[in-house]
């Protein structure tokens, strides 16, 4: 697989990976350290076990076979997400696809912290909640809004933001009994490292 705009790698599909146990886990539970929560979070949180979490992490994160993730929107820009395994500089890089440009760009890399420039709240539910009919990549809404959820950081995240994530969670099979507090965690967490100034724009503005 190809990317253009973004460096060689042994890049493959990696959206048949969503539906295998402990793959939400993997990719969001260390974001559910929001600094003040009492309890360390754990797979189960998510609907995994530690045993799917820990043979899934050997497939997410093989030096030979990077996993690309394809959020392709009908109208408007989309989203790439890419684990880069290089060997001693594994991380997650974010792209964007904009419609009539032939390269991704890329705007943000989480490599155990945030790095680079994100969206707002509103951007990624439509980001979520426009799939694109004839492109090639992830479809439903739930797993597109979970995919660029790590891109949040919005210091002014809505109301009803909590009730959206928890549905989404839930459709990716996490617990109704943990959504609530996974989904608390998780805004807690990306919103208190939103390090804007007030001038902040995001990379959709046109800045």
């Amino acid at each position: 697989m190809l990317i253009k705009g973004y460096g060689d790698g042994p890049l493959v599909a990696g959206e048949s990976l969503l539906a295998r146990p402990g793959f939400w886990s993997n990719y969001l539970l260390a974001m559910c350290s929001d600094g003040a929560c009492a309890e360390r979070p754990v797979p189960e949180w998510f609907g995994d076990d530690s045993a799917d979490a820990d043979a899934l992490s050997e497939v997410l994160f093989d030096p030979e076979r990077w996993p690309v993730f394809r959020v392709p929107a009908e109208d408007g820009p989309g989203a790439v997400v890419i684990y880069r395994n290089l060997v001693g500089d594994y991380g997650t890089d974010y792209l964007l696809t904009h419609p009539g440009r032939s390269s991704a760009q890329q705007i943000a890399s989480w490599e155990g912290y945030f790095s680079g420039t994100g969206l707002r709240w509103h951007e990624l539910v439509r980001l979520a909640d426009s799939p694109s009919s004839t492109a090639e990549g992830v479809q439903d809404p739930a797993a597109r809004l979970l995919l660029a959820l790590p891109l949040l950081t919005d210091l002014d995240v809505p109301g009803p933001a909590q009730a959206t994530l928890i549905v989404a969670l839930t459709s990716a099979g996490a617990p109704q009994g943990t959504a609530f507090t996974t989904a608390e965690h998780l805004l807690a967490h990306l919103t208190r490292n939103s390090r804007h100034d007030p001038g902040w724009e995001s990379p959709l503005s046109g800045s």
